[in-house]
């Protein structure tokens, strides 16, 4: 066993022989395993106590490095060179004032994903495809194919040659690529590709929001951990951070709860989140949230709980008396909520037969959230995830206005979203950049991702501009013959919507090229497959995402590359020499000195708001580490910081580092404007209404400059005929939506067999509805709409509201082209090529039916084989 590492990295193991190997030691693993599926007995237990009290092996920081909620601290202990247990946070003592950063299930199980036996080991080419496009890729054979084993110098070669066909034959927009830090940045450097533009997580919050006032995708203007308790009330509307967020991030709310403030859940179902909180829920079906603000917000109005100083000194547009300058439409929203150009006045009758919840629940919610009353308002992003959601975040924004709950303690609005939920504030740790600039595309035209898979078999595409950014702009259609797709750091066939039509427009391409640890959809499409390696065989580094504005998490080398598995930056630098292109640069310096770059630049704020070096480095760890850089005095040593894996600021009740969001512009609004052309919160917003009337994606006239009403193109209304919602169901009566879920990161760690075994990634469906078809807990059911099916087993469950079907988010596809029919529950399936206003990809209100699936039942996920390619 302690040669184990050793012998897959001089790849002298046959593949039968690494699968025993491997087996052998995920059994010693499982041993100090958190997950309950795979306790061992109380013995093995004390074992394993033993072993690790008697100080054998050594302790070093590992990379969690998926975009789950965060990443986590992961550590893991090393004995005789082989990982045989895994660890978090153990820097300091754990409180409130100093919350050690824990991972969650996912990180604890990231081992499987370095030592899997389903690694991919060697690059590989499908066997009928050859260079030369057209007839010779055989692209019908694309997912079919067998595989045969190529060199590293055949794999680059291959891409060399296709890239100088295409490009020279075709121009840089015949490619689509993601950003990717390898083999795509060598590509900018040949002249770009067409980029993809997805709202993906944050939804309609990836809008130019900065507009209506609010920061970007409406994230650090809550308050800081340390003011929950001095609310009332908490609302959390959508999202489930318990799952999403796992580890550390839900503890920020440990003072609120201890404090007695009584919280509120507003979404489909009553989850993990809503049950750590015992919080009042307030059952809403997915994508009708508009509906149910604006309800909320009229009752504001009836019940005269509505703070009109707030709104006149700093909004614009609530009412006739506070119009923004270049208002073009004599509307306003307070007459919208009245019924004044509609003639339906936003009732919580009106409210209720759109969205579910009782009448008598809008109600209370609304006097809850008055001006009367502390409270704090928190988005998660599945409620922005949703077509014809794009009014949602205005409209959140308004009705937090109306309460007046911003900039004092006690009162806050804005998202609870991954390491932002229950803390925001100024960064106050942070690293350093790595001295590699990435190369900007000169290819500024985007297609959007819902759309992607039909564009690309259209041959056209809308160009309106980039998500997360303030690139917006008109419908503008352009033409495009794409031949060669990329796949480097995007799980497109996964997460991007209708993977059914993906497979067909990948099947046109002439080359499609995959980098992966895995062989995964991507791969499994893909003409030439390459094996990289994971974070666990790089020289280290800082996740994109850190735990919280309080803490910095590093991590180092475990295990030399496995296989012949290379780095993004190893393959980049072999396509760019193989292309006869200077490596240099795109590339000027090592990748352990890119590393040293970010210790070296690592701060932290003291008490006075002033940056400070963080880590100490001496001249002698300068020597040791073979890189350039001075010595530094800092507040904590290399070695320790690296073998902790972190550095938190430890706080205190009081300490000048609590924010209050919005303070700034609430105390002195003239001298702190907002972003937005009138400085202030748009209620009425023009530059909104404008812009998203003009791309395209709904018809010109749908959004109004404030909050409006607009049915999605599926949705609430689409499980009825016509859309009269109350009216005869639809051939597709429920709404899907697609929760994350703890067995994964979206698709990855999906592969995982601990986690496969403890999460076993069944459809919740509402007790009633499963009845009423004659579905049992168990039962294998059939899932599906007009634009795929898929199948899983059946959760029965009072918890998810009727009408609403929860199929949980990033399953690996598992496609049966004869029956049409996906076998592993993959969300995107269900998903079709349809958007609207901005072109977002609305995941979560798609409609959908279910049945008893009459053919053979499916085996659990942890018994099916790992995907592993044959090349023996």
């Amino acid at each position: 066993m302690g040669s184990l590492i050793q012998e897959v990295s001089g790849k002298v193991l046959s593949r039968r022989g690494f699968v025993a190997g491997s087996a052998a030691l995920a059994a010693s693993l499982a041993a100090s395993s958190s997950l309950v599926a795979c306790q061992p007995s109380s013995q093995q237990q004390a074992e394993q106590g033993a072993e690790s009290a008697e100080g054998e092996g050594v302790w070093i920081s590992a990379a969690c490095w998926h975009n789950c909620g965060g990443r986590c601290v992961n550590r893991v202990l090393m004995k005789d060179g082989v990982v045989v247990r895994q660890g978090s946070d153990t820097s300091h003592e754990d409180s409130f004032e100093w919350l050690q950063q824990r991972g969650c299930p996912r990180g604890r199980s990231q081992q499987q994903q370095c030592f899997g036996a389903d690694r991919l080991k060697y690059p590989m080419k499908r066997t009928s495809w050859q260079p030369g496009g057209g007839e010779a890729s055989h692209g019908e054979l694309r997912g079919k194919d067998e595989w045969e084993r190529i060199s590293w110098d055949e794999a680059i070669g291959y891409i060399a040659e296709e890239v100088r066909r295409i490009y020279d034959s075709y121009g840089p927009r015949a490619v689509v690529g993601n950003g990717g830090p390898g083999i795509e940045q060598v590509l900018v450097k040949l002249g770009g590709y067409l980029q993809v533009t997805d709202t993906s997580s944050c939804g309609t919050y990836s809008f130019n929001v900065s507009k209506l006032g609010l920061p970007a995708t409406d994230l650090g203007e809550t308050n800081d951990r340390f003011d929950l308790k001095n609310a009332e009330t908490i609302v959390v509307v959508g999202g489930n951070s318990v799952w999403s967020s796992g580890g550390t991030t839900m503890n920020n709310f440990n003072q609120a709860v201890e404090a007695g403030v009584k919280f509120v859940y507003v979404g489909p179902s009553y989850n993990a989140t809503a049950a750590y909180f015992d919080a009042r829920w307030i059952p809403i079906y997915p994508g009708t949230d508009t509906a149910f603000l604006l309800g909320v917000a009229y009752e504001m109005l009836q019940q005269d709980v509505v703070d009109r100083e707030f709104l006149n000194t700093y909004c614009v547009g609530f009412d006739a008396d506070h119009m923004p300058e270049d208002a073009t439409l004599d509307e306003n929203f307070e007459g919208y909520l009245l019924g004044e150009y509609d003639g339906q006045p936003k009732t919580a009758a009106w409210a209720s037969a759109i969205c579910g919840a009782p009448e008598e629940d809008i109600a209370w919610f609304a006097e809850t959230v008055g001006k009367d009353h502390k409270v704090m308002l928190f988005h998660n992003y599945a409620l922005a995830r949703c077509t014809s959601a794009d009014n949602v975040p205005q409209l959140f924004m308004t009705v937090g206005a109306m309460g007046g709950h911003m900039g004092k303690s006690g009162h806050a609005m804005g998202g609870a979203y991954k390491t932002f939920a229950g803390t925001h504030g100024p960064t106050l740790v942070a690293y350093g950049e790595t001295g590699v600039k990435a190369m900007d595309n000169p290819v500024k035209e985007y297609i959007t991702a819902p759309l992607l898979w039909q564009s690309l078999l259209d041959g056209s595409f809308n160009s309106t501009g980039k998500a997360y950014s303030n690139e917006f702009n008109a419908q503008d259609i352009k033409q495009a013959d794409v031949k060669y797709l990329s796949f480097e750091g995007a799980a497109r066939v996964q997460n991007t919507p209708s993977s059914v039509t993906a497979i067909e427009a990948i099947r046109r391409m002439d080359f499609v090229t995959c980098s992966s640890h895995f062989f995964n959809a991507q791969a499994k499409y893909a003409d030439i497959v390459l094996p990289i390696t994971t974070e666990w065989e790089r020289v280290g580094g800082f996740p994109g995402h850190q735990r919280s504005r309080e803490t910095v998490i590093v991590y180092t080398q475990v295990t030399e590359p496995l296989y012949e598995a290379k780095t993004d930056q190893e393959i980049g630098t072999m396509l760019a020499e193989k292309l006869g292109l200077d490596a240099k640069e795109l590339w000027p310096i090592s990748e352990k000195q890119q590393f040293f770059n970010q210790i070296l630049g690592c701060t932290f704020v003291d008490q006075a708001g002033e940056d400070q070096v963080l880590v100490t480095i001496t001249q002698e760890d300068i020597d040791a580490w073979e890189c350039e850089g001075a010595p530094q005095e800092g507040v904590v040593g290399l070695g320790e910081f690296l073998k902790n894996g972190c550095y938190t600021i430890k706080r205190a009740e009081g300490d000048a580092y609590v924010r209050i969001g919005y303070q700034d512009y609430i105390e002195d609004p003239e001298a702190n404007p907002r972003p937005s052309d009138s400085g202030k919160f748009e209620i009425y917003c023009q530059y909104k209404a404008d812009t998203l009337n003009s791309m395209g994606y709904s018809p010109d006239g749908t959004f109004k400059p404030y909050p409006n009403y607009v049915a999605a193109p599926e949705g609430r209304e689409g499980a009825f005929v016509d859309g009269v919602v109350g009216g005869k169901p639809s051939a597709y009566p429920f709404v899907v939506y697609n929760p994350h879920y703890l067995r994964r990161a979206h698709p990855v760690l999906d592969n995982a067999p601990w986690l496969r075994e403890a999460w076993p990634n069944p459809v919740f469906l509402n007790a009633s509805d499963a009845a009423a078809k004659g579905v049992s807990d168990g039962d294998t059911v059939r899932v599906f709409n007009a634009h795929g099916a898929t199948l899983r087993t059946a959760s029965v469950t009072e918890i998810v509201m009727p009408g609403c079907v929860g199929l949980p988010h990033g399953a690996w596809l598992d496609y049966d082209e004869e029956a049409g029919i996906d076998r592993a529950g993959t969300d995107n399936v269900l998903c079709g090529t349809v958007t609207s206003g901005m072109g977002t990809s609305g995941y979560n209100n798609y409609n959908c039916d279910f049945e008893r699936y009459d053919g053979e039942a499916l085996a659990a996920d942890c018994t099916l084989p790992q995907r592993i390619v044959s090349l023996d």
